[in-house]
This record gives C-alpha cells, structure tokens and sequence, in this order.
C-alpha cells in the first residue's frame, strides 16, 4: 500500500511539473502569436529554468534507481537511500527503494532460514546424500552421513569417486532417475552393502542429479541374525525331543542286556556286537544332546549389562588372562592405545568373551607363523565411534571365507563348533554396534568391532 503511494505521489510531481511547462510553452506561443515581443525577456528564462528543474530531476531519479538496481543485483539489500537528507522531489522515491530493500531483505532471510533447516534436517538423517551436475558431474553438496559413510572428506567431482571405488562410480552413472540399486562400498579392505537411489531435476537449463546412500548391512545383519535364531530354536527343540528318548532307551537296553547276560554261561559273538551297537547309539545320543545344548547359548543372551568401562582395564584384563597361553606358544601380543582414556558402555562380560573368541581364533591362525604376532587395538572411527580391532599376522582368508565365516555352524578348523563368531556378532548388534573383518591372504586378518 506504502509503495502504491509513493508511486502515486511521484506521477503527480511529474505532471505537475510537465503541466506548468506546457502552460509556460503555450504563454511562449500566444506571446509570438500576439508580437508581444517584450513579454519574452521574462518567459525565456522561466522556459529554461523549467527545462533544467525537469532535465535535473530526471537525472537524479535516473541516479537512484541505478543505484537501485546496482543493490538489487548484487543482493546488497542491507543499504540505505537517505530520506531526511534528500530533496524533497526525491524523498518518496528513496523512501520507496528502502521500503523494496526491506521487503527483499525479509524475503532473503526466510529464504535463507528455510535453507540452513533443510540442511540442518539433511545432515541429522543417516542416509547419505550426493547431488552433482549431470553434464560435468561437478559436486553440488554432500551431507556429513555420506562422508562418514564413504570415509571421504571432500570430492570435487562425482568422477573423482573412481579413484577410491570403481564399482561404486559406475554403478551410480549407470543408475538412472527413479531406479534404485544394491551395490557395494569397499572403504580400505572391507566393504558393506548400500541401497542407492537416484532422481533428477532441472533448474535453469542444467540437469542435477541426487542419489540417495542407504547402508542396509545393518538390517540385514538383524534379520538375518532373527533368522538364524528362529532356526536355532527350532532345530535344538526337535533335535533334544527326538534324541533324548532315544539315549534313554538306549541307556535301559543296555542295563537290561547286561543284566541277561550275567546270567548265561557263555557270551555269543551277536550279544557282544549287540552290546557294542546299543553303547554307540547311547553315546551318539548324549553328543546329539550336548551339540544342541551348545547351540541354544545363541538364543540365552537377551539384553546387556551396560556399564561404563575403560578400554585399558578391558585390555589389560584380557592381556592377564591370555598370558599364560600366550608364552606357552611363543605368541607376541602388542597393545596399542594411543587414549589412554578411551571408554564405551558396554556388557563387560560380552565384550570380554568377544575378545577372548578373537584372540584364540588369531593364536590359532598364527601357530604355523615362524614369528607369531597378535595387535590388539583401539581408537575412533572418522565418525567419533569406538572401534577395537584384533589383528593378526596369519596366513589370513579368502573372500569366500569371509562372507561366511559368521554364519553358525560354518568353520574352517577340523574340531570347530562354528558357534564362536556367530556368537560374538549376536553380542556385538545386541550393543548397537557391529563386527566387520578385512583380511588378505598371506598378509593377516584383522577383526574390527565397532560400538
């Protein structure tokens, strides 16, 4: 409303202005017209002064307004015209640029408080986010997640990701809008699963693409972890229902036959194999048994004791405990812990049995080592994340061992259960956290849990 005033009153000004010189002009006719020659010694300088008032107004409203424009192109909606100061003919108009600059200015901050909370909003979400120009793949933005995720500071262009992981780079170029895509990030040695989405969108001619990073390791691990567990309960319930009758009954044959044949005067070559079958079912049985009691300490452990523990007493506990072992099989345990003040909350109990399954899987990979060496580490992840890694100079695994090396049942020793690292990834997830391994063959294994 203000600014339809000042409009109003600065079109008046000009036809008042404009008017008066028409009626000058139109005097100046009449006068030439009538021969009244005299008459002229007074209007030429009227005429002139009028012309030069008209010619400088303009000139000055001409100033403004490029100083006007000037603040408008430049954003700088921060000046001030001066109204007190100004002549009175400019005074509306200066008055109307402030009230178009405030205007800007409240439209410039609203513009700017909605961008900084949507960036705030998409730096809070774990999905990492990637925007970058469609034709020379410059990078727009990238939230903090991402970085996090990928392990990567900065990227100028999205080509510069080919570098770090090939894989990952073509699969994002040869995503195209509102497809999505599970693939792999491999960050050093290790790598995880990530759900990748891309869309589109065009602004000013230019094509911007935005592809949206899903780690989905973690859900996976749950449900597979839920399903391993499911299958466990089933398997021991009906194993234990089927074999212990059966190691019952093999147990009373056995009392029974033993009492029959003390009382015959001669043992029959059947009655010595019929003894020697009964005992193996009877000791079958009770392995059966033991084997499904051992597998239900999956499905025991519910929820952790969580206290606030020191890495180092955490470390030092163990290191006691292993020693013995350790000199007896001339194996070097290293402890590197740069924060001596590192801590986590955590099950002490779990995490300890954790550690001790990692420990004795590295004695073990180390054995046939002319020089045996065990790292037992811990520091943060780039993410400000605890992570603990057991590390070993063995003759490490192949990549197909790797992806099952945590499923239960699974092991590479002759007498082993399969139970332990299953085990320990269940405690590790039950703490919110998660256990990955790198490993190279005939470089070593190192086994990383992060919380």
């Amino acid at each position: 409303m203000e600014q339809v005033t000042f409009f109003r009153q600065t079109g008046w000004r000009i036809f008042i202005r404009v008017l008066l010189l028409f009626i000058t002009l139109l005097s100046f006719a009449f006068i030439i017209a009538g021969k009244n020659y005299t008459y002229l010694l007074l209007l030429v300088p009227v005429i002139c002064y009028q012309l030069l008032e008209l010619y400088r107004f303009q000139r000055k409203a001409q100033d403004e307004l490029q100083q006007f424009v000037e603040s408008v192109h430049y954003r700088d909606f921060s000046r001030y015209f001066d109204v007190k100061h100004a002549p009175a003919e400019l005074q509306p108009l200066r008055e109307g640029f402030n009230q178009i600059n405030t205007t800007f200015k409240v439209m410039s901050k609203e513009k700017e408080t909605q961008y900084q909370y949507l960036q705030k909003i998409l730096e809070l979400v774990d999905t990492g986010i990637l925007s970058y120009e469609g034709e020379n793949g410059e990078i727009l933005w990238m939230n903090e997640s991402l970085k996090k995720m990928l392990q990567v500071p900065y990227l100028k262009t999205i080509h510069s990701l080919a570098k770090r992981d090939n894989e990952l780079y073509n699969d994002i170029i040869a995503l195209k809008p509102g497809e999505g895509k599970i693939t792999k990030a491999h960050i050093e040695k290790s790598s995880f699963q990530i759900l990748i989405s891309a869309t589109a969108f065009q602004t000013e001619g230019r094509i911007f693409k935005l592809i949206a990073f899903q780690n989905i390791n973690e859900a996976l691990d749950e449900t597979e972890s839920k399903a391993w567990q499911r299958l466990l309960s089933v398997m021991t319930h009906e194993i234990m229902n089927s074999v212990a009758p059966i190691s019952s009954l093999a147990d009373t044959l056995k009392n029974r036959l033993e009492k029959s044949v003390s009382h015959m005067p001669n043992k029959s070559a059947a009655i010595h194999d019929l003894e020697l079958g009964i005992e193996t079912i009877k000791r079958r049985s009770e392995g059966l048994l033991k084997f499904a009691e051992t597998y239900r300490n999956l499905n025991k452990i519910t929820t952790p004791n969580l206290t606030t523990i020191y890495i180092r007493d955490l470390f030092e506990s163990l290191h006691q405990l292993m020693e013995p072992t350790l000199v007896q099989k001339n194996i070097e345990l290293d402890i590197v812990l740069k924060d001596t003040d590192l801590e986590l909350k955590a099950d002490t109990s779990l995490v300890e049995q954790v550690l001790i399954n990692l420990v004795v899987n590295a004695m073990e990979a180390v054995k046939d080592n002319p020089e045996p060496q065990i790292i037992l580490s811990a520091t943060y992840s780039p993410n400000r994340k605890i992570i603990v890694k057991v590390a070993d100079n063995g003759p490490g695994m192949s990549e197909e061992v790797m992806d099952k090396i945590f499923i239960p049942f699974f092991s590479t020793k002759k007498n082993g259960s399969g139970i332990g690292l299953s085990l320990c990834k269940q405690i590790m997830m039950l703490h919110k956290g998660n256990i990955h391994v790198q490993s190279r063959i005939g470089e070593g294994t190192v086994f990383s849990l992060q919380f």
